[in-house]
């Protein structure tokens, strides 16, 4: 689904200048019935936003998010959207110290991973959801205080020419001393999630051995797209990375000799996850959020940013296997929110 017919999807007719069509959705009594009892909404059962909002926005995604927030504008002509972009970290603490001095400026926080939205919570600064809206979600991604908007599995990814998904180990604890060539990308955040996942799931120490384990003969890379480019060029044989990485390598070049595999139960294969919560007063601030759970913002995040849906009702991206299949551990992900003890365990490993 590409910009400009996610934009056609989102405009109503009549509404905006040029060819943007009427909504492809039209409302029925049987649609809405559908869409409500698979917990997916769509666009046209909204409210229309009215008036003006700040959103404190993480970078990610390539734009795509971007996509996302012009499409809601034209939609809505009544309304105008002020975005503070910035680093998720930077921006959740920005948030923590304006309303420490009572200068709030964000209505909503939309966070690249969970854990900035923890912290958020922690400072009981977000507001309570909706039940309706809550409902909407996965009923293991639902929170009171926030909202899931697409997720991401931690993925081995593999080369298809040196190794067999058989040959993977299924337990992420026994991947050091396997004598495996590892790609890694230590300093990127969605990583230093991974191994706050594995110190709550494992132990300090047990994490700590892990890390000095691995950094004996890994290979560094300065994000997860080079470390899945280089499991594909050989270089590694395979490699620690978000999901997506290796779908959108493989939607470019089908002929990739590369693939996933997934641990079973650990920090290996966990879900993390995107996610909005709303600081500011009244409905706008609920009623944008609706937004970001509706069918078409679900549907195109999935199409072209391969991250997960995670309100019920809407297909997976392509290429990754059911979640059924997959068994992630349990977590509470906004405990993911204090990274330093994690920063603190990878420089006493050596590992940053």
């Amino acid at each position: 689904m590409k910009r400009r017919s996610f934009l056609r999807g989102l405009a109503v007719s009549g509404a905006l200048p040029g060819t943007l069509a009427s909504l492809p959705f039209p409302a029925s009594p049987g649609l809405v019935s559908a869409a409500q009892s698979s917990g997916v909404v769509p666009v046209d059962e909204l409210p229309a936003l009215e008036g003006e909002l700040t959103l404190y926005l993480g970078r990610g995604e390539g734009g795509l998010y971007e996509n996302v927030l012009a499409a809601i504008e034209e939609r809505n002509p009544g309304f105008t959207l002020n975005i503070r972009r910035g680093p998720t970290a930077a921006l959740a603490n920005a948030i923590v110290a304006e309303a420490g001095a009572g200068v709030g400026r964000a209505d909503v926080f939309w966070a690249v991973d969970s854990g900035a939205i923890g912290l958020i919570n922690e400072a009981g600064l977000a507001r309570e959801l909706p039940d309706d809206l809550i409902r909407q979600l996965r009923p293991a991604f639902r929170y009171p205080r926030w909202a899931p908007v697409t997720g991401r599995i931690r993925a081995l990814p593999f080369n298809t020419d040196q190794l067999t998904a058989e040959r993977i180990p299924r337990d992420i604890m026994s991947l050091p001393g396997s004598g495996l060539a590892i790609g890694w990308a230590p300093a990127y955040a969605s990583f230093q999630s991974f191994v706050t996942a594995m110190r709550l799931l494992e132990g300090d120490r047990a994490t700590a051995d892990w890390l000095r384990g691995i950094n004996e003969s890994a290979i560094s890379y300065a994000g997860e797209l080079g470390v899945v480019m280089a499991v594909e060029r050989g270089e590694a044989q395979i490699g620690f990375a978000n999901h997506y990485y290796t779908l959108r390598l493989k939607s470019g070049m089908p002929e990739a000799r590369v693939a996933m595999a997934f641990t079973r139960g650990d920090a290996g294969c966990l879900v993390n996850a995107s996610g909005v919560l709303a600081l500011g007063d009244g409905e706008l601030p609920i009623n944008f959020i609706r937004y970001l759970l509706t069918r078409e913002v679900q549907t195109y995040l999935a199409n072209e940013a391969y991250e997960i849906p995670l309100v019920a009702g809407v297909a997976p991206p392509p290429g990754l296997p059911d979640l059924a299949s997959i068994s992630p551990p349990e977590i509470d992900l906004t405990r993911l929110a204090d990274l330093r003890p994690t920063l603190n365990l990878m420089r006493e490993a050596g590992v940053l």
